[in-house]
């Protein structure tokens, strides 16, 4: 029990006089006894607290001992002063002041013990507060409450979740405060069946309209992924705060639904709700999500006028928006005028001019923060300049920045890893790329999906289906990139017994109704000739892009069935209303090429000029390939003669038809001489 020294004689009464007279002066003269002394002390410290000046309150502990060595402080002392360390986070202060109450055989008091264990808790000991709880003779619904939040706060969520359980199983009945630690526990480890039998709990003993269990209700629920009943609970809160505000407005925006977000935004100020930076943020990811520039450049008027852009967050959230709204330059203004910047602002401005196609800014960015020195660069900045890199095929400053990352010791991290091998493989050191693949401790999926579109693009796909065998081999499972890519590799060399293991692979893998795999299925098919397995892919799936049918044309056409592949153009126009692309176009000239369909072929040029497609190369190509095949060299050579960008295909193309047109006179030439 508590030493009586240590019992505040105040509580349940009024103020002795002499003490009320001067809890608020610092000066002491007219404190008469030993008790006064202590109240008055006890009182400063209480004010201290109160006013959030932290480190005052442990001062005059401090001097509270000093000066008055003979006088034992009080228990509300001692609980004010271990508020005031675990708001400054101050363990070697709280322990020593944990050693004077074990001096004194009061720690296992059920008052000082609920602030050790708070105390400790907040400066990330939780072995100490667990030390502390076991210890307690007695527990009431506070110790729980503590040691519950103090868990949830230390990432141990799971053994939050059993104290919370053997606190009811002792009959100690939960109150609003336990709640927010349980709800905060099951959110830390995304515990949502156990969530939501803790809200049943809480509608039962009518705390749900508690904004403190409200917010803690939709946060649980956002983090463990039910945006839908984070809003059901925000919409029964008589009044919710701002905190549940900003819950369901990255809630949205984290799942998907920033046009939601937006919504929920602009309702809050309706309500007359003043934004604050966090708030800001959130609305700015939603539109970089939603790519609305208009409305991202109206957030950052408001944010001037509130008086938050020298705020590090906001500016980060503005750059990142601006950057992928595709307004790079307006990225560059808020980077330049920010006031102080953290790693983050540098790489969210290297990533965004990665973006952008700004590859060179975006190292010279990097090159900058380098001389400077004032920052470390992290993995995220590793992995802006390696794609930097990697967009402009800079393999010697690529391999500077990959020394760079072994001195810092990010070469092993998964995400630097993978950007390196992808960086060299786009710029053509594939060796180099494979050694660091070897060298990767760690190596998830799309670290294998960068090596094998290394080798795929770099023309090695036999290399490509052997990585994906050992991929497969080692336990990692192939995502849908994986089957893209190595579908293009059995394409590219003909591999038709391969590409029909990886249909296997996919129907088991749950991802047939995938669009770009089911359209690659098609194209591996057609290209190994087998287009009777590219017609059963393409009638099985559910919904058809232009892509898939564009897939199917193609095939048709390399499979030397250009009628029907000009009756699948009109039919994706007729049918399925859906508008022809470029790739669309060049299919359906390619189809007129092969059958010499010369009339069809000018209905076509009509279509392209209708939708704007006649300066593409590629279908300019087509077209001056398509009027050289049918023998009209005349039409051959008007479209080359207009074309704007002329490359070897288009040379070829018109070099061939005056071959052909050349060949076809002789040919009529030596016909009429043996007639006559």
């Amino acid at each position: 029990m508590l030493n009586s020294k240590l019992k505040p004689p105040w509580i349940g009464k009024e103020l002795p006089a002499a003490a009320a007279a001067v809890v608020d002066n610092d000066s002491s003269s007219s404190v008469q006894s030993d008790d006064d002394i202590s109240l008055w002390n006890s009182s400063r410290l209480a004010r201290y607290v109160k006013a959030g000046q932290y480190r005052k309150a442990v001062e005059c502990f401090r001097q509270m001992q000093q000066q008055h060595k003979g006088m034992v402080p009080d228990q509300f002392a001692y609980v004010q002063v271990l508020n005031a360390c675990a708001r400054l986070r101050a363990l070697e202060e709280g322990k020593h002041i944990h050693a004077q109450l074990v001096q004194r055989d009061c720690e296992s008091d059920i008052y000082l013990g609920n602030s050790l264990i708070d105390m400790y808790a907040k400066c990330g000991s939780i072995e100490d507060a667990w030390k502390v709880f076991n210890g307690m003779q007695t527990r009431n619904v506070v110790t729980w409450s503590a040691m519950i939040m103090g868990c949830a706060k230390c990432w141990q969520g799971r053994k939050a979740l059993a104290l919370f359980q053997q606190m009811q199983e002792e009959d100690v009945e939960p109150n609003s405060v336990t709640f927010v630690g349980v709800l905060n526990a099951c959110a830390s480890v995304a515990a949502l069946e156990d969530g939501r039998r803790v809200h049943e709990q809480i509608l039962r003993s009518g705390c749900e309209s508690n904004v403190f269990v409200g917010s803690s209700l939709i946060n649980m629920y956002v983090k463990c992924g039910s945006i839908e009943d984070a809003w059901r609970v925000f919409k029964r809160i008589p009044r919710p705060d701002l905190v549940c505000w900003n819950s369901v407005i990255l809630g949205f925006g984290r799942y998907g639904q920033a046009e939601k977000a937006l919504e929920v935004f602009q309702q809050m100020q309706c309500k007359g709700l003043q934004p604050v930076p966090v708030t800001f943020v959130a609305a700015l990811n939603a539109c970089a999500s939603l790519g609305v520039l208009k409305v991202g450049q109206h957030l950052h008027t408001q944010i001037v006028q509130n008086g938050f852009q020298s705020n590090v967050f906001v500016g980060n959230s503005l750059i990142d928006m601006y950057a992928k709204c595709g307004s790079i330059e307006d990225a560059w203004r808020v980077f330049n005028r920010m006031p102080t910047r953290d790693v983050i602002s540098w790489n969210t401005m290297i990533v965004g001019c990665v973006n952008c196609g700004q590859g060179e800014k975006a190292l010279q960015l990097y090159q900058q923060l380098q001389s400077e020195g004032m920052l470390q660069a992290d993995s995220v900045t590793f992995v802006g300049a390696f794609n930097a890199c990697a967009s402009i095929g800079a393999l010697e400053q690529g391999r500077r920045i990959h020394l760079q990352t072994i001195q810092s010791g990010c070469e092993s991290d998964v995400f630097v890893g993978s950007s390196l091998l992808n960086m060299y493989a786009k710029c053509g050191s594939i060796e180099d790329a494979r050694k660091v693949f070897d060298r990767m401790p760690i190596r998830d999926v799309v670290a294998w999906n960068a090596m094998i579109v290394g080798y795929v693009k770099c023309g090695l796909e036999q290399e490509a289906l052997v990585l994906s065998d050992k991929m497969q081999q080692e336990g990692v499972e192939p995502n849908p990139v994986t089957f893209v890519w190595i579908l293009n590799a059995c394409a590219s060399i003909g591999a038709l017994e391969e590409g029909r293991h990886i249909e296997e692979q996919i129907i088991h893998s749950g991802y047939q109704s995938d669009v770009f795999l089911s359209t690659s299925l098609i194209d591996m098919y057609a290209k190994c000739g087998s287009i009777d397995n590219a017609w059963r892919v393409f009638n099985k799936m559910p919904s058809r892009t232009v892509v898939a049918w564009n897939a199917m044309i193609l095939g048709l056409v390399r499979c030397g069935k250009g009628e029907m592949a000009l009756e699948l153009f009109q039919q994706m126009q007729q049918e399925e209303g859906l508008e022809p692309d470029p790739i669309s176009f060049v299919g359906a000239l390619n189809a007129c090429a092969s059958i010499a369909a010369l009339a069809e072929g000018r209905n076509i040029e009509k279509q392209i000029i209708h939708h704007g497609c006649e300066s593409d190369v590629f279908v300019g190509n087509s077209l001056v390939d398509m009027y050289a095949k049918c023998g009209s060299i005349d039409d051959a050579w008007r479209v080359f003669s207009s074309m704007t960008i002329l490359d070897v295909v288009s040379w070829t193309a018109m070099l061939q038809g005056y071959q052909m047109w050349e060949y076809r006179r002789c040919l009529e030439g030596v016909q009429q001489h043996d007639h006559t």
